[in-house]
């Protein structure tokens, strides 16, 4: 991999679709960015990009997590967008689906991170966590997405109180709904297929904005928690 040492780097998972997408394009104006992802014909997109380096990876694959750390020649922001959501009941959630959901949804980016945090303490680095308002809010049908978000959140606190002596910041951004391929997906599996009111879902831009806020923070603070919610918020609260 090319390394660009005048910039700070960052890497991005979830990087070939929606909000992860988003937040590539905007770090790559003032960081090289490595952006990973499965989506093949999205990589090849990404390789044409300035400052971004499209890395396919599996990050259920812990071996391939840990050569492509080592790879790096640095690390200063570690941005998790990695997710997945299926809508289902405790009534009708298998093993299965609870393992697919947690395994993504936690346990990759917490190993990514465990692997990161040498890299990301020598550059007091920031981690941010890409969320959800199903993390502090669950909502019937979302359950077991919910769970592996709540879950989430509690390792970013944990590690955020863990890692204030080693300099590395730790931010949550929890969107609401968004217009994001994964958010179309679960309401087509949902039967919704109607038309959506533009002010009822953020863009993805619009959480991308929110992570440079938090990566932009002067090195006096950090910012812990942002909610990002659509104009027309319909939560239940």
């Amino acid at each position: 991999m090319t390394t660009h040492l005048s910039r700070p780097v960052a890497v991005v998972t979830g990087g070939t679709s929606g909000i992860g997408l988003a937040v590539v394009y905007d770090l790559a104006k003032d960081h090289q960015v490595y952006a990973l992802g499965r989506n093949k014909d999205s990589l090849v997109a990404l390789r044409l990009l300035q400052n971004v380096e499209a890395v396919e990876i599996d990050l259920l694959d812990f071996e391939a997590q840990q050569k492509l750390i080592h790879s790096l020649p640095q690390i200063n922001v570690l941005v998790h967008a990695a997710a997945v959501s299926e809508q289902t009941t405790v009534e009708n959630a298998t093993p299965d689906v609870w393992q697919k959901q947690f395994s993504i949804n936690l346990f990759a980016p917490a190993e990514l991170t465990r692997l990161a945090l040498p890299a990301l303490r020598e550059q007091n680095g920031q981690v941010v966590f890409i969320n959800s308002g199903s993390g502090t809010l669950a909502l019937p049908g979302h359950t077991v997405y919910s769970a592996s978000k709540f879950a989430l959140n509690a390792l970013a606190h944990a590690l955020r109180g863990e890692e204030s002596d080693n300099g590395v910041r730790v931010a949550t951004v929890s969107p609401g709904p968004t217009d994001t391929p994964m958010n179309r997906k679960s309401r087509e599996r949902a039967g919704n297929f109607a038309e959506i009111d533009p002010l009822e879902y953020s863009t993805p831009e619009s959480v991308a904005h929110a992570v440079r806020l938090v990566v932009s923070a002067s090195e006096d603070t950090q910012i812990t928690d942002v909610n990002v919610r659509p104009r027309h918020d319909k939560a239940k609260r």
